[in-house]
């Protein structure tokens, strides 16, 4: 079986770092990134949309369930969706980050097939080095 190529684009020298700048996790693991040897591909996650389908791939990635990646006590999902929401499928949840990704629990490191949800901006420095 051939295994079909992904829509979010990588390469063996670049990293691609999908954030929220609003949050201190987010903007410390920028300048991590930033100050690596690798060419970083920032996606500020209040500029750019990422589409349901990359977002998929992101949690597909991180080998986690799309709903992992959002933040339920998040200000603006409790606004949104209340505390006992009632979202079930994956596609709930990737409208959810469709249209409000500040919610998106951390921010999320990808470098070719590798990727890992940054809950501490220290992890940046063991993942890279590995990379």
């Amino acid at each position: 079986m051939q295994q079909e190529m992904g829509v979010i684009a990588t390469n063996k020298r670049e990293l691609n770092l999908y954030y929220n700048p609003n949050s201190s996790v987010g903007m410390q693991t920028l300048a991590f990134v930033e100050a690596s040897k690798f060419k970083v591909l920032a996606v500020d996650l209040t500029q750019t949309k990422v589409t349901g389908t990359q977002w998929a791939e992101l949690a597909e990635r991180l080998g986690k369930p799309i709903k992992a990646l959002i933040n339920t006590d998040h200000p603006d999902f409790i606004h949104a969706y209340g505390k006992n929401h009632d979202l079930e499928s994956d596609d709930d949840w990737l409208k959810v980050l469709e249209n409000n990704p500040k919610v998106v629990t951390q921010p999320i490191l990808v470098h070719g097939d590798q990727a890992l949800q940054v809950s501490n901006p220290a992890m940046v420095l063991e993942f890279l080095e590995k990379q």
